[in-house]
């Protein structure tokens, strides 16, 4: 199957070869489109530490090698998470939820303690029972030899199940988790968009922070347990927190629990069915699943971008960064960086150094749940490869317009006999 082609995307993928000067990588529809390669491709080679004046989001500098982020993600003295937040986007006056993503040393580390018990290698172990258990119910309540979309039935279906097990969630209403995560990620200038304003999308969150606050209030009221609730409700830097700022941990929480995985399992298939030798290779040899795994990931970015704000004037790469300027680490890019990573272009499931990537970040911010997240794929394509011989991919997957999450809407294939 070829790659995607389309009139919108053609048109963009010929933006790329305009003047620098012109560039706004900001732009939505060039991950839409997954036409954002050759631009962040110029920027690494030609101007990469790279300022663009004017965009929907404002001023920014764009940050597209592999090393230059890793400077900024362990530089917190000069670029912070807190002031301004970890989105190019910022949100409005009045309705800011922080959260311990957007907070800079110590508070960050704080909080962040409070939550990193759940993934634990231990309790990791004790989980994997379940997950493989769920996704083999999945994996075979899935129709045979008619199209369905593999989003819906498996992405979402199993990241949605771990969630509101990490939650301890009422299972009859885990896609509630679903609705809340695209509300708070969505793009609200999205033409599919659940919300069309700010203030629509603050109500929404303010309804998950009373529902998930009655079980919060429930949880304080009885011994710690082991799920995300219930360690927010008795930790020391968590119990009291005010409203906006336990929105802000929950929107944190599930998004992070849902989206990236959901994406990296959706992905994963569509990567696989264009790189036919490579699945072949899968097949012949099931023990590549975890250099596979680390490989999805890199493949996929899942979190397109991380946003700080300078706290200082500074210099990077001989550029001069003004206090208050927004500084955006494009990690698709540093993925693709050919000073960092051996054939970046390639999907290579037995990659040498496949854990070497940006998807989770790097430092103290460092994603919190990464080795759930590597769990549950390194378990999907286990069963998978139990299970079937192959899996048709009927067409392109529909993509999210969104800068900030790498989302796959709708995937559509057919499991032959």
């Amino acid at each position: 199957m070829n790659a995607i082609t389309n009139p919108r995307r053609e048109q963009l993928l010929a933006g790329a070869a305009g003047p620098l000067e012109g560039f706004d990588v900001s732009d939505p529809a060039l991950f839409e489109h997954e036409a954002w390669g050759p631009y962040f491709k110029r920027l690494r080679a030609e101007d990469p530490v790279h300022y663009t004046p004017s965009s929907r989001f404002g001023p920014y500098w764009s940050i597209s090698r592999y090393k230059d982020i890793m400077a900024v993600e362990v530089d917190h003295g000069t670029y912070s998470n807190a002031h301004g937040g970890v989105q190019i986007i910022d949100q409005p006056e009045g309705m800011q939820r922080p959260s311990f993503i957007r907070m800079d040393p110590p508070k960050h580390d704080e909080q962040r303690k409070v939550v990193q018990p759940i993934v634990a290698p231990g309790n990791l172990a004790n989980m994997e029972g379940l997950i493989r258990e769920r996704t083999r119910r999945v994996l075979d309540g899935l129709p045979r030899n008619e199209e369905f979309d593999w989003v819906e039935h498996v992405s979402i279906e199993l990241t949605t199940l771990m969630l509101a097990t990490l939650f301890d969630w009422p299972i009859e209403r885990y896609r509630q988790l679903t609705y809340w995560s695209d509300i708070a990620i969505c793009d609200i200038e999205a033409p599919d968009a659940p919300v069309k304003t700010e203030e629509a999308r603050f109500e929404v969150l303010k309804e998950m922070a009373s529902e998930m606050g009655a079980l919060f209030a429930e949880r304080q009221k009885m011994p710690p347990r082991f799920d995300l609730l219930s360690m927010l409700a008795h930790g020391e830097a968590t119990r009291e927190m005010p409203l906006r700022e336990f929105m802000g941990n929950l929107a944190l929480l599930i998004v992070g629990g849902n989206d990236t995985t959901r994406n990296s399992m959706s992905g994963g298939l569509w990567a696989l069915s264009q790189n036919p030798g490579e699945w072949a290779k899968l097949r012949a040899d099931p023990s590549l699943i975890p250099s596979m795994v680390s490989e999805i990931i890199r493949w996929v970015t899942p979190v397109i971008h991380m946003r700080r704000t300078a706290l200082r004037d500074t210099e990077l790469c001989g550029r001069k960064i003004r206090e208050g300027e927004k500084v955006v680490m494009w990690y698709v890019s540093a993925n693709r960086d050919e000073t960092a990573i051996e054939q970046p272009e390639r999907f290579w499931i037995d990659r040498p150094k496949a854990r070497q990537h940006m998807s989770f970040g790097f430092g103290v911010h460092r994603c919190v749940g990464n080795r759930l997240a590597e769990l549950q794929l390194r378990i999907l394509w286990e069963e998978v490869l139990a299970r079937f011989q192959h899996i048709e991919v009927l067409g392109p997957p529909k993509r999210l317009y969104s800068n900030f999450i790498h989302g796959i809407r709708s995937l559509p294939v057919r499991i032959p006999d």
